[in-house]
């Protein structure tokens, strides 16, 4: 190792990872739309695209833990459209507020224990079980309300859904993420929960013979998953004043696209929120863009969709290149 390489902290070492590289990529995507894409820049515009990313921005955080530890929940947006007709249903019988959003987030608890109970009990695969449940609870909603929509709330719900916060251009529909991504995040790297996902996602088998309940702590992801979606069911229908059975068709691809393409790994065992958050404000700037310039929502699906698959291309050799920078240039110290 050279003197310099010795005398030098280990930049390239530290830096080099797919997280800093989605940074640089998303800033780039950020500033293109700022001086090329016609009001881009205004503020209308940013607390639209703020807010239009406010329900995927929550269910990314459980799906994330869920990815890690070797699982998923293709289930997401069945829940969201099912927990908004339910909450819309007892706001049209007359329930307070008060009440219907703890039942509400019930409902999806009890949706997420649903899958929980078939793969941790059942022993089923959740990819399967969740592919069933994604129309099993869409079909509920259906029942539950037909194709009627709901439309009718509080002012106070509604008001959620269009304010921001004070003069700025920030929504109150993303103060949901706001306060939940800090716990997630605590949970993920700081605390003993978040070690036992990774040891589940890294060898399930090695996680269980040291003691961890796979179980127990996989069917908990499940029912976290299923409550933030209600939440999200809730935040959707303030923002659009509507709770119907086919609400967030088709979400659950962008949110395994932000997960992935936030480097969580699709094996388990691997992955950070440092990077989803970047993967997500990277989404949101592709989706506004690409509305900014007259392209449909079924184009920006195929761009989406595109993603997922260059995501997933990317991320694994951009870490083996990643990997072999640092060590050709920055060798690891020994006897020292």
């Amino acid at each position: 190792m050279t003197a310099h390489s010795e005398r030098n902290p280990d930049f390239i070492s530290r830096f080099a990872n797919w997280d800093n590289f989605l940074a640089v990529l998303t800033i780039a995507v950020i500033v293109y739309a700022l001086l090329g894409v016609p009001n881009f820049a205004s503020v209308f515009n940013i607390s639209q695209a703020v807010a239009g990313v406010s329900e995927r921005a929550l269910i990314v955080l459980p799906m994330v833990l869920l990815i890690i530890a070797r699982e998923i929940d293709l289930s997401v947006g069945s829940i969201l459209a099912l927990t908004s007709v339910v909450f819309g249903l007892l706001i049209q019988q007359g329930a307070p507020l008060l009440l219907a959003i703890p039942a509400t987030l019930v409902a999806g608890g009890i949706c997420g224990a649903f899958n929980g109970v078939l793969v941790t009990r059942v022993g089923l695969p959740s990819l399967v079980v969740t592919l069933g449940t994604m129309a099993l609870f869409r079909g509920i909603a259906y029942i539950l309300l037909g194709s009627d929509s709901i439309n009718d709330f509080p002012d106070s719900f509604l008001n959620f859904g269009i304010d921001t916060v004070g003069t700025s251009p920030l929504p109150l529909t993303i103060l949901p993420f706001l306060l939940l991504a800090p716990v997630f995040a605590i949970a993920l790297q700081k605390m003993p929960l978040g070690r036992r996902i990774y040891a589940i996602g890294g060898s399930p088998d090695a996680a269980r013979y040291s003691g961890i309940r796979l179980g127990r702590t996989v069917f908990g992801l499940f029912v976290t998953s299923g409550a933030v979606c209600a939440a999200a069911g809730m935040v959707y229908a303030a923002r659009l004043a509507n709770a119907r059975a086919n609400n967030a068709v088709g979400i659950e691809l962008d949110v395994i696209t932000i997960a992935l393409l936030g480097g969580i790994s699709v094996f388990g065992g691997r992955g950070r929120l440092t990077g989803v958050l970047w993967a997500l404000l990277l989404v949101a700037t592709i989706r506004n863009v690409l509305g900014l310039l007259q392209i449909g929502g079924d184009a920006q699906g195929t761009v989406i969709g595109l993603l997922l698959i260059v995501s997933l291309l990317a991320s694994n050799a951009a870490e083996r290149v990643f990997a072999n920078v640092r060590t050709r240039y920055f060798k690891v110290k020994t006897g020292e």
